[in-house]
């Protein structure tokens, strides 16, 4: 039998030691990473180990209930956002909030299954969860949009940041495909469950994909407006696609859709790398509410 002397016995007890820490930061480093995105997933204590993880970064998938054609689920908008924030996030980690499709959809409201919530409601429910979301450790805010509807509505949402004083930023992310190799189109209008907003849905949810309805509708545009460019009027959608419907999801296929999903996913997990490394806004953001109490003595 091996007799060990003082000495030896306290090197191995020290190389136990370590060992079980070892073990056990591994361990942690091994959960964090396998932390689910989803808030509403996580357990109370995984979602502030989350929070940590994500240096208090959360995204917004902002998405709409709205007719896409007669081929798309009223949910295309919500769908393909969630499903482009859920695969950046597998590549730049950040906390998913809930669905939310609570926006601008007036446009829509003669069609069967639209949800369309009064401006003050889209506003306040917006600025409660925004502020809810700040006091569960999410100072950065990215809201990723989804919908064409919302282009005004939140950086308009943005913008009103500036009349209260807030520990936390609200930054408003759209993608647009712009990506050098995109596959050429084949239809000359895609605005809305046209071409391409019918090829990402083949990638984020093909079961929902109706493409024997496409003949079922026209995308057209009727044309039944007649004003200056710069002109604006609120009926000019209807006016144009009475059918919420503008394009041609004939041509729809699956090399476009995954490109565009593709190239949307890193652009995203780059917008919210930046927005991790961003320390200037929130800095900018809390003077500006310090020399607005005392605008006669900003320097000019």
């Amino acid at each position: 039998m091996l007799s060990l002397g003082k000495k030896d016995q306290g090197e191995i007890v020290i190389a136990i030691r370590a060992a079980v820490v070892c073990f056990l930061l591994s361990t942690a480093v091994w959960a964090q990473s396998k932390l689910s995105p989803h808030w509403e997933e996580l357990t109370a204590a995984d979602f502030a180990a989350a929070i940590h993880q994500s240096q208090g970064v959360c995204l917004l998938p902002f998405g709409i209930l709205e007719k896409h054609g007669p081929q798309l689920p009223l949910g295309t908008d919500l769908i393909n956002v969630r499903y482009a924030a859920e695969k950046a996030a597998e590549q730049e980690y950040a906390v998913i909030y809930p669905a939310y499709y609570f926006g601008q959809i007036a446009e829509a409201r003669h069609e069967p299954g639209t949800v369309a919530y009064s401006l003050h409601m889209q506003l306040e429910l917006l600025q409660e969860t925004t502020e809810e979301m700040a006091r569960n450790g999410c100072k950065k805010i990215l809201i990723v949009n989804g919908h064409g509807g919302n282009d005004n509505l939140l950086p308009y949402f943005a913008q009103a940041q500036l009349q209260t004083p807030h520990d936390y930023v609200v930054y408003v992310y759209r993608w647009h495909a712009k990506t050098a190799g995109r596959p050429a189109m084949h239809s000359q209008v895609d605005m809305h469950a046209g071409e391409s907003e019918t090829s990402h849905t083949m990638v984020s949810r093909p079961d929902l994909v109706h493409l024997d309805r496409v003949p079922q509708e026209s995308g057209a545009d009727q044309a039944r407006l007649h004003l200056p460019e710069d002109v604006y009027t609120g009926i000019w959608w209807y006016a144009r696609f009475p059918n919420h419907y503008a394009g041609d999801a004939s041509a729809s296929n699956l090399e476009l859709g995954e490109f565009d999903m593709k190239a949307w996913i890193a652009d995203l997990a780059a917008a919210t790398r930046a927005v991790k490394e961003d320390q200037t806004s929130l800095q900018l953001q809390t003077q500006f509410y310090e020399d607005a109490k005392k605008p006669l003595e900003t320097k000019q």
